[in-house]
């Protein structure tokens, strides 16, 4: 089986060549293109038995592809969009793999595709992206919190980090700033887009921006600071140390 890697970040690219070699090393990659433009003109002169394809590739969204060249070649979507999206991929039975991908899922996804085969033509493009970009839509813009008798209006880009401690969820703005907000934070992780924050561990999710420093630790695990400093050590256990690595490198 030939196939080609289309995704825009050279660790993700990686990754996925070194998986396919170790789930199904008889598969022979063609290419590995990082553009819209670049896959458009691989396409109008060769053919693969299956494309890996990213949804955002350095100039623009990975549909714009199918408005160019016509392509009937079956394709595995990789993402990194949170499971409101996702549902999106669910409802028109298209396969994808969640990034970071992990052996099992790429596994599963090869033996799909060997039983089903359903190609790009089956797919209605302009239906995901329109669904895409509704649920995009849906990620929380401000929190409305309290301090004493006056009720302010944050703003999520206002937000350095969320912190869980004993019964309570802190908001703590860029100022250093800190509010008591009503929220779970399993419940922030469906509401902010994935793009900007991260759940660190069991008691942080933190804005991209608010990331000062990282030290590498023992068995893979990393400790965290963050601006403003937070009053407790922060450390990400070597299970989530991968994802945080791939969010880091969007």
């Amino acid at each position: 089986m030939k196939v080609i890697i289309v995704e825009d970040e050279k660790h993700a690219r990686d990754m996925l060549e070194i998986l396919l070699q170790q789930v199904a090393p008889q598969i022979e990659i063609l290419a590995k293109l990082d553009t819209v433009k670049n896959t458009i003109e691989w396409l109008r002169q060769y053919k693969a038995d299956l494309i890996f394809l990213d949804i955002h590739l350095a100039d623009d969204l990975s549909f714009k592809i199918f408005e160019s060249v016509q392509v009937d070649t079956p394709i595995i979507f990789t993402t990194a969009y949170d499971q409101y999206a996702l549902q999106a991929f669910k409802v028109n039975s298209i396969d994808y793999l969640l990034k970071p991908i992990d052996r099992e899922a790429l596994s599963r996804s090869l033996q799909k595709y060997a039983t089903t085969r359903p190609t790009s033509q089956d797919i209605d493009y302009q239906k995901l992206m329109d669904a895409l970009q509704e649920k995009q839509q849906q990620y929380q813009e401000r929190f409305i919190v309290s301090r004493g008798e006056k009720v302010l209006s944050i703003k999520t880009e206002q937000v350095a980090y969320f912190e869980g401690e004993d019964r309570y969820v802190y908001l703590t703005r860029k100022d250093g700033s800190r509010f008591i907000i009503d929220y779970k934070l399993s419940d922030l992780e469906d509401l902010l887009n994935p793009k900007h924050f991260h759940r660190l561990n069991r008691s942080f999710i933190a804005h991209f921006e608010s990331i000062d420093r990282m030290i590498s630790l023992s068995k893979s695990r990393m400790k965290v600071e963050l601006t403003p400093a937070a009053k407790r050590e922060i450390i990400i256990s070597s299970a989530k140390t991968k994802s945080f690595k791939m969010w880091l490198n969007q």
